[in-house]
């Protein structure tokens, strides 16, 4: 992820069509969490933190991660105007460096389309997930209107399960489950969620 172009962003990215997206996710994520409550999450890219702090009553604890300094800045005082208690944030980005974190579950929202090398984050979230752990990602899917030189345009959904295989994962199950006008790079998208199991 190009961090000066979130740090640039962080201060205004809690717009109207953002946060409506996110309760979108929240919604879609939160039946994934059901038997959750003894489990700890990591929510990886959380940037603002707009999905993340959706779901701190349903897991013991939280950890919302970030390569943005400027994005964590904005968690951390979220965090404290709502007084939420198992919520910690930390600024880290596992394309560059590998982290002693664990979590039960990884979830990873409208992040992997910024990672150039997929492969590479895939492995890093497995090794970064306990044993029997559950990896949630919730992307686009494959968008050919999209041209992006940072930005992959979408997932295929086949793709991206062969990937998760051969990173190590056990049965991926994807679904979309949203269809949004303009949420893609002004393109009209879907979005769907893939569940991996280490």
């Amino acid at each position: 992820m190009e961090d000066n172009i979130f740090e640039r962003m962080a201060k205004n990215y809690d717009s109207e069509s953002r946060i409506e997206l996110a309760n979108i996710v929240a919604s879609r994520v939160k039946k994934e969490l059901m038997e959750a409550k003894n489990k700890t999450l990591i929510d990886y890219g959380s940037g603002t933190g707009l999905i993340g702090l959706q779901l701190t009553d349903l897991v013991n604890s939280i950890t919302l991660m970030d390569s943005s300094e400027g994005m964590v800045e904005i968690i951390r005082d979220k965090i404290a105007q709502t007084n939420i208690q198992n919520a910690r944030t930390l600024v880290a980005d596992f394309t560059k460096d590998v982290s002693a974190i664990k979590a039960d579950i990884i979830l990873v929202s409208l992040v992997l389309l910024h990672i150039p090398d997929t492969k590479l984050i895939l492995e890093r979230l497995y090794g970064t997930l306990n044993d029997g752990g559950k990896l949630i990602i919730v992307d686009f899917d494959k968008n050919e209107r999209i041209d992006h030189p940072t930005v992959h345009n979408g997932f295929d959904a086949n793709e991206l399960k062969k990937w998760l295989a051969s990173t190590g994962f056990e049965s991926t199950d994807i679904d979309i489950f949203y269809h949004g006008e303009k949420v893609f790079m002004k393109q009209d998208a879907d979005m769907f969620i893939a569940v991996s199991y280490k």
